[in-house]
């Protein structure tokens, strides 16, 4: 029996990618050949290819509309398509494999850095990129901060071979936690760069992180570098992609790392003298406001120390308030320390006590936030800030403000440079400073959890809301289906009509902030390719702000209407999807399961048959969506 392969996605991750998936499998049956299907949706990659599977495969049916990785199918047999005709001309394309008749596919360096996804925002975009590059980084601040927070155990100066707390163990785990937190802005750059433009322009992003971590610019800088090193080398690739052939390999080791790590390098050394004025000036500002009243002086403070986190308007704080214990002044490092532990510690009591504001990855990481932010490592929240940086670092700063406020008022006393809680014995109101930075803490947690959304969980158990005699349709945190979004008798008879019905009922049932917005993005996700399928089913759909909880409308029309399908036919089964930003989990693995579903005739015809909308209901469950 020959083994083919299929690889399916398109640019939202919704539908498309599974109907394909489900047709492809369907046709493979029928044809009597073996198949698995890699799965390119919303929710991430499923049923991902082995390297083996790959080699041992007769041929490979990728049937997608975004990015994927093809490297790794050098020399195979592939046929490439639209998601769409993976969903119509499954059987034709299984067949052609069967035949024999499929090329092989040479490798091209233009092909590895086309990831602009076509169906998502600027925003969504920027997203996406930055959580490339976060999620990165992440293990190395938490395998680095906890290495030297273990140090710290030995002492405050353990690792300094001249003092009398000397550890030869507390050195090595400083200098390896060290080196780790020494690659993270580098990490973080090089990802972000290497989500835009794949492998070439990893390495001029690479570069971008290391002198943005050597000329002090931090994070912030990490992240213009990423983002320079990736748009420069796509573009650059993008206008070199039409040299011959012959010279691909002249193109991709020399030509584009050359122009592009030279430009991105050159840029980033420029960034490196303004922000060194910035610092001096700033010591210099410090050091003239340290009289000045307490409320003030921690408003500074805090706002710098939050920041940009360990980057150079951080350090422009901490080497003033270093420089003013020489002097004898430990109120002013009272101040620093609080607000620098404070970010940390913020990110720690969300993850805490409003678990469902995080993933589980980013739940353990906020945990270990615990530990960072105990023994004075603001770094731990740099991953959370550069999540959404517009929404967290302003949270973080007033929470950093109020901590360091409050140890001013109060005229605490520390007269150590770094240690967190561990130097509590040196502080002459230990419990107080404490209970600043606490406060200040919570309150900066609390609204953390106010901006930062819900995180859709595999552990969530919610009903559909129908009534007592409903059956569970889902297993979600929000129920995507419910007797008020349905519609039996559609009245529309055009696509744009079809698309207003679907929204105002959607609007009707406070599902929408605002339904004119919504529509905006439907329209925009059908500008791409429209989302009629044919076998009369269209299935609009939106991921956006302007959606206050997820849901999906169903609506039947018995006379059928236009909706711009595959195969020219009226649609009589629209399901429109009303997704938030930031959802991605366990309601779409459920619109997952509804798209294979739709490509069976039988299910089909139940629904069209349905004579209420509770049956509709009952049908979804008893179909084990």
């Amino acid at each position: 029996m020959k083994k083919i392969l299929g690889i399916t996605g398109c640019p939202t991750g919704v539908a498309h990618t599974f109907m394909a998936e489900e047709a492809l499998k369907k046709a493979a049956k029928e044809l009597g050949c073996e198949i698995k299907v890699e799965t390119n949706g919303a929710i991430g990659v499923e049923n991902q290819l082995t390297a083996k599977e790959i080699a041992e495969a007769d041929a490979i049916i990728v049937a997608c509309d975004k990015a994927i990785d093809m490297d790794r199918l050098n020399g195979k047999p592939v046929i490439e398509v639209s998601v769409k005709e993976g969903i119509n001309r499954a059987k034709d394309l299984v067949q052609q494999c069967l035949d024999g008749n499929v090329s092989v596919r040479q490798g091209d360096v233009s092909q590895k850095v086309s990831n602009e996804d076509p169906g998502l925002s600027l925003g969504q975009l920027i997203y996406k990129h930055l959580m490339n590059g976060v999620s990165h980084m992440l293990p190395l601040v938490v395998a680095g901060g906890v290495l030297i927070a273990i140090s710290f155990l030995w002492g405050i100066y353990s690792a300094d071979s001249e003092s009398s707390q000397y550890n030869e163990i507390a050195a090595i785990l400083m200098n390896v936690g060290g080196v780790s937190m020494g690659v993270m802005v580098p990490v973080f750059t090089a990802f972000i760069a290497s989500s835009i433009a794949g492998r070439p322009g990893m390495l001029a992003g690479f570069v971008a992180g290391i002198i943005a971590d050597s000329t002090g610019a931090g994070f912030i800088g990490g992240i213009i570098g990423g983002f320079l090193a990736g748009y420069l080398t796509y573009y650059l690739v993008h206008t070199l992609r039409k040299m011959p052939r012959q010279l691909e390999g002249l193109k991709s080791i020399f030509i584009v790392p050359i122009m592009s790590i030279g430009i991105v390098g050159v840029v980033m050394l420029l960034l490196g003298t303004p922000v060194s004025a910035l610092n001096n000036g700033m010591m210099s500002f410090l050091g003239n406001l340290q009289g000045s009243h307490p409320f003030v002086l921690g408003l500074v403070i805090g706002i710098m120390c939050a920041f940009d986190m360990g980057g150079p308007v951080n350090k422009a704080a901490y080497v003033t308030g270093t420089m003013l214990l020489g002097q004898g002044n430990y109120h002013f490092m009272a101040g620093v320390s609080a607000a620098c532990i404070t970010p940390p510690l913020v990110i720690a009591i969300a993850a805490t006590f409003f678990k469902n504001r995080f993933t589980e990855e980013e739940r353990s990481a906020g945990l270990i936030n615990w530990i960072l932010g105990c023994t004075h490592i603001t770094e731990g929240a740099i991953p959370f800030a550069a999540k959404s940086p517009l929404k967290v670092i302003p949270i973080l700063m007033l929470g950093s403000s109020i901590s360091a406020i409050l140890t001013f008022l109060i005229e605490i006393q520390v007269p150590a440079p770094h240690g967190g809680f561990l130097i509590l014995g040196l502080v002459d109101k230990p419990f107080l400073w404490v209970g600043s930075i606490l406060i200040g803490s919570t309150v900066g947690a609390m609204l953390y959890a106010m901006v930062t959304p819900k995180v859709v969980t595999e552990s969530a158990q919610v009903q559909v809301t129908s009534g007592p005699a409903s059956k569970p349709a889902v297993s979600s945190e929000f129920s995507l289906f419910k007797l008020e979004t349905i519609e039996l008798d559609m009245k529309a008879s055009t696509k744009d009509e079809a698309i207003h019905e679907m929204a105002a009922l959607l609007s009707a049932s406070n599902v929408l902030e605002d339904m004119e917005a919504f529509k905006k993005e439907i329209y925009v996700r059908e500008s791409h390719s429209s989302t009629g399928f044919g076998m009369g089913i269209a299935i609009p759909h939106a991921k956006t702000s302007a959606v206050k909880e997820p849901r999906v409308a169903i609506g039947i029309s018995k006379k059928g209407f236009d909706f711009d399908a595959e195969d020219g036919k009226p649609v009589h089964l629209i399901f429109m999807i009303a997704a938030k930003d930031g959802d991605h989990d366990l309601h779409l693995k459920t619109l997952a399961k509804l798209s294979g579903k739709l490509m069976h005739e039988d299910f089909i015809a139940k629904l069209r048959g349905s004579t209420s909308a509770q049956e509709v209901l009952d049908l979804l469950s008893e179909e084990d969506l």
